[in-house]
């Protein structure tokens, strides 16, 4: 009966916190530079090489929603590793989020991403060709600027990102690309869109962008009933397991 009911109590807890956790999902550490920096990683159930996914935090830092989706992800057969790009910090509000987003040195969150990469390759249950990225709004924009300084990357997510406008880093991309951006989005208007994915595709690359014209920013993403909009959600994130399916789990 104790065993049960503790049982019991860790299911209400993993259940309030808003996220499922995998049998295999354990907070850990890795080098980057000369830090020791953690992630939060989520094992598939079976053996065998897996490919695998870097997964990047909104603004808000690596909180349920990021651990949840890693978890998703490992269900669906992928090593997932949820990178800490804040060092432990977790924001709630809006205000907080800004700053830590502002106070994140861009040259230590692209060596810890590129650590957390080179770790995965490293690992013994992952297939090293078939890594891939995804990323949330900072973490979008994360994404695309992994997939620019990795050519080893075998796929890469970006949900509404920043996006690059240099022809030069454009035409050096190597990793093909998918991408989901809101229509009604301030930060990231369709047009900056359109005009990347034009410049990509006329330079051969592979590029797949879909612009929901009445989708706000953190519209897959977002806790906000105002923003967060269920069907667009639900096919971004189909349009990301197929993405995933083909360009890690189909050689």
């Amino acid at each position: 009966m104790a065993k049960r009911a503790i049982g019991i109590v860790a299911a209400l807890l993993v259940a309030a916190s808003g996220f499922a956790a995998t049998r295999g999902s354990k907070s850990i550490s890795y080098p980057s530079g000369t830090e020791t920096v953690t992630g939060y990683l989520a094992l598939p159930d079976g053996a065998g090489k897996k490919p695998a996914i870097v997964v990047i935090q909104e603004w808000w830092g690596l909180n349920d929603f990021i651990r949840g989706k890693s978890d998703e992800f490992a269900r669906k057969g992928y090593v997932a590793l949820a990178v800490d790009l804040y060092r432990g910090k977790v924001a709630t509000d809006p205000d907080t989020a800004h700053q830590l987003m502002r106070g994140l040195p861009e040259d230590r969150a692209m060596r810890d991403l590129k650590a957390a990469f080179a770790y995965l390759r490293s690992r013994d249950d992952v297939d090293a060709t078939r890594i891939g990225s995804v990323g949330w709004c900072m973490g979008g924009g994360y994404s695309l600027a992994l997939a620019l300084a990795e050519p080893k990357l075998a796929g890469s997510v970006i949900y509404y990102g920043r996006l690059v406008t240099d022809d030069q880093k454009i035409n050096g991309l190597l990793v093909p690309l998918l991408g989901n951006f809101g229509g009604q989005d301030k930060g990231i208007p369709s047009a900056s869109v359109r005009e990347f994915e034009t410049k990509a595709k006329a330079a051969g690359k592979s590029v797949d962008f879909k612009i929901y014209p009445d989708a706000g920013h953190g519209f897959a993403s977002s806790k906000d009933p105002s923003v967060f909009r269920a069907a667009d959600a639900k096919d971004a994130d189909a349009r990301t397991d197929a993405f995933f399916e083909k360009t890690l789990k189909k050689k």
